[in-house]
């Protein structure tokens, strides 16, 4: 019997966020009464959530261990003119073994097809049955529309492919910009499974949000047929659109949640340029799990200061964001990528860490511009080096 009255955390939302911060507080507060109500059928959806090493310290890595599906020790980048293997880490969580970790640890207080209507920071109503008190409720059900977020998408299908002989690609391949270029910046992600099974997932760093996979699943197809492969089976396919940062008010985007506590995207917790969302929902299991109160009021505070602090300091990703969408033309946005991986590894490593030192940046911002100079200028004469609006 899943536990519902008498909680102490009532999570709505079952994807990822939520559920490292159920996980990591089962670990260091068992005597806490929590559960998570999730509307699809099974926590954690139908995704691959995918890390680089550098983004976790040590010790986030040893309890997010029970997690990883696959790890690589390096990873690669493919454009027209460049193409670089990064020597550095990368590790991917599926959806199926996210469930199967939550499951081990809390059995009867997952509770699916939970369709809320309603939430307070203190109870949740549903569609059908009586509602749910608690001393706290964390909002994880993911992003939705803000008239206080300005924001481009990431959009994908992904088709994980079994191969009828050895497909060859020994690692993963972060982007591969060499694919004709098409609503906005197109590139096609890689993970090799197995020595034949591939996740092959063709993005798009677009403006709307539409999704197409009618048009996405012929250009995998058309991938797959260009480097003559033969796919034996599709055993399963995933799609996403995810925010990529362009501007914001962050106050004004929380004080709208009216004191319901939030985690990962719904929380704008997500690397601004990449999408990226598992390391920021590492940190904040690692928080949340820390503290000594857990009340309603308590995990409101904590979970909006971490978001206002991670979004300020993240201002310079969003600086380069606008260059991406606004500073040249659609079909030319990928020469923005493939001039920044002419940088060291280790620069990149702290990049995708969105931990980037005052010198980095400045880095990343000298050469000769792979955009209009004007354009550029224009767009960063906004800005302040961090990236605020000056």
């Amino acid at each position: 019997m899943v536990e519902r009255d008498g909680l102490d955390i009532a999570f709505v939302g079952g994807g990822l966020a939520n559920g490292l911060i159920a996980w990591r507080l089962a670990q260091a507060r068992p005597d806490l009464t929590i559960a998570i109500f999730e509307a699809g059928p099974a926590l954690g959806g139908n995704h691959t959530w995918s890390f680089h090493a550098g983004d976790l310290t040590a010790a986030e890595h040893a309890w997010m261990q029970p997690f990883i599906s696959y790890a690589w020790d390096d990873n690669e980048v493919r454009f027209p003119n460049r193409r670089k293997h990064l020597g550095t880490g990368y590790c991917s969580v599926t959806s199926e073994r996210f469930r199967e970790v939550l499951a081990s640890r809390l059995a009867g207080r997952i509770h699916c097809k939970a369709f809320v209507r309603a939430v307070t920071p203190t109870a949740l109503e549903f569609e059908a049955g009586p509602p749910v008190t608690a001393g706290a409720v964390i909002d994880g059900r993911g992003h939705a529309e803000s008239p206080h977020m300005r924001l481009g998408f990431q959009k994908f299908l992904g088709q994980e492919i079994a191969m009828t002989a050895p497909h060859g690609v020994a690692r993963p391949v972060i982007m591969d910009a060499t694919v004709p270029q098409s609503d906005g910046y197109r590139f096609v992600y890689l993970l090799p499974l197995t020595a034949t099974r591939l996740l092959i997932e063709d993005t798009y760093y677009a403006d709307g949000a539409d999704l197409d996979r009618a048009r996405l699943a012929a250009s995998i197809a058309a991938y797959v047929a260009a480097h003559g492969w033969q796919a034996a089976e599709i055993l399963r396919e995933e799609e996403g659109i995810l925010p990529i940062a362009i501007d914001g008010d962050i106050a004004a985007f929380w004080a709208d949640k009216q004191g319901v506590a939030a985690s990962g995207l719904a929380a704008g917790l997500f690397h601004p340029t990449t999408g990226y969302s598992l390391p920021d929902a590492v940190k904040l299991a690692d928080r949340l799990a820390a503290l000594r109160d857990h009340s309603a009021a308590t995990l409101f505070a904590e979970t909006r200061a971490h978001s206002i602090a991670t979004w300020k300091a993240r201002g310079f990703f969003r600086m380069l964001n606008r260059l991406l969408y606004f500073a040249g033309d659609a079909s030319q946005r990928y020469r923005i990528l493939e001039h920044f991986y002419r940088l060291d590894a280790p620069l990149v490593a702290r990049f995708y860490a969105a931990r980037l030192k005052t010198r980095d940046k400045l880095r990343i911002l000298t050469g000769k511009p792979p955009v209009p100079f004007g354009n550029a200028i224009r767009v960063l004469a906004r800005h302040r080096l961090t990236g605020e609006l000056a």
